[in-house]
């Protein structure tokens, strides 16, 4: 094991035993070098590396600390996954995603209020006026997040964004007829909120399911026409 994973073993071992709790001020450099048994580069390198990952929070002047260590913070780390993701990691996202957004799109169905009906209606309407594929993704997105935020659970509100990032989906769009997924995204966003506004659970997880399973089954069927390379002789 490398020296900073070793050191970064470490701290998380401390903060899993307690040691350290959510928003506890770590101890000075040295002191906490000494402590793990590690030198001050090491123990530099890994504090970096679990402040990318949100686990520790640097505050200039001030010191280091532990985060809140909420999920959905943790969560968002991820995104940049989705957003490079393409071919099979882009398909593997979006069937994760399938087995999600239906059932939270079915829950919403008996807890989104009639301004929240109001308000998802006022984007579809600004959806089909878009005029670029990145506008249109910018309306789709918030779309679904707002659905999914009536559901109150944030954890699940990130991994969906996660899942499904608007760089991706931009992505998506582009590499098919753009023209006919964004028709077709217009027909499925108006079959969901109608299911939703009649408060029918079933049909609004039936209609969000056969939405994202239409973009899985391009993105599959895309996959098998690549044309594969020959074998270098």
């Amino acid at each position: 094991m490398a020296l900073t994973d070793e050191a970064m073993e470490k701290i998380k071992a401390m903060i899993v035993a307690g040691k350290l709790a959510p928003g506890s001020r770590l101890p000075k450099e040295e002191v906490l070098a000494g402590q793990l048994g590690l030198s001050r580069n090491s123990l530099r390198e890994a504090v970096r590396a679990l402040t990318a990952m949100r686990i520790l929070v640097v505050r200039q002047g001030d010191g280091t600390y532990v985060s809140s260590l909420e999920p959905h913070l943790l969560l968002e780390t991820l995104s940049f996954a989705s957003d490079v993701s393409q071919g099979r990691t882009a398909l593997q996202l979006l069937q994760v995603r399938r087995l999600l957004e239906p059932q939270a799109t079915g829950l919403a169905a008996a807890l989104l209020t009639s301004k929240d009906l109001r308000e998802l209606g006022d984007i579809l309407e600004r959806a089909k006026s878009a005029a670029t594929v990145e506008e249109f993704v910018v309306y789709d997105t918030a779309f679904h997040a707002r659905i999914v935020e009536a559901v109150g659970n944030p954890v699940l509100s990130m991994l969906l964004r996660v899942l499904s990032t608007r760089t991706q989906r931009v992505r998506i769009v582009r590499g098919s007829r753009a023209r006919r997924a964004v028709e077709n995204a217009h027909r499925d966003h108006d079959q969901i909120l109608g299911a939703l506004r009649a408060r029918d659970a079933l049909l609004a997880a039936s209609t969000a399911a056969v939405h994202i399973t239409a973009v899985e089954q391009w993105l599959a069927a895309s996959l098998i026409e690549e044309p594969v390379e020959p074998l270098a002789d």
